[in-house]
């Protein structure tokens, strides 16, 4: 096969990349790298962070390359890397930029004693609410709210389809809407 008149996919080169292939993992670096090194720079601003980080996605893909099932483009497996690393880079930033005189000048916004009861109680009641709805309506709400699931993540778990989902969270809401106005809770928080 003649790789100049015949290139290989994505999807393939990481299958080669899974089995140690160096070559791939540098042809996969050469298509992808700009991409990921210009969404890190915006996603960052620096451009030193943009250069380790999309080092250390190419890194994570010759480590992950046998773990990849192609449900996505790679292309879009990679700049998912990328954002976590990036996430982690800017957290990391933030918490070596902190020092003891800027951690006493940070406000104290935690609740009074008396906002946190409040927020206490109604949210046993919305978990009260929530216990008695419906069991497609408190499956679809628990596993939003309470396991941090996407709408298409719901359908694939439920194997139900994404707008039956979304439907069945539309009425969710308006039944716990009205169950926590009916026990006098209004929507705000606390």
């Amino acid at each position: 096969m003649n790789i100049a008149s015949d290139p290989l996919s994505d999807r393939e080169l990481v299958g080669r990349v899974a089995n140690g292939d160096r070559a791939a993992l540098r042809l996969l670096f050469t298509r992808h790298h700009a991409r990921v090194y210009r969404f890190v720079a915006r996603q960052t601003g620096s451009e030193a962070v943009a250069d380790d980080v999309a080092n250390e996605v190419f890194l994570e893909l010759w480590r992950q390359a046998p773990q990849f099932e192609g449900r996505s483009e790679v292309s879009t497996w990679l700049l998912g890397i990328a954002r976590f690393k990036a996430l982690s880079q800017l957290r990391k930033r933030k918490e070596d930029w902190l020092d003891d005189d800027d951690a006493a000048a940070v406000p104290d916004d935690a609740d009074t004693p008396e906002v946190a009861a409040m927020k206490q109680d109604k949210g046993a009641a919305l978990r009260r609410c929530v216990d008695a709805l419906a069991e497609e309506h408190r499956t679809v709400v628990d596993l939003a709210y309470y396991h941090g699931k996407s709408v298409t993540e719901i359908g694939d778990i439920l194997d139900i389809p994404v707008a039956t989902v979304k439907t069945r969270m539309f009425y969710a809401r308006k039944k716990l809407g009205e169950a926590l106005k009916a026990a006098g809770y209004d929507r705000g928080w606390p």
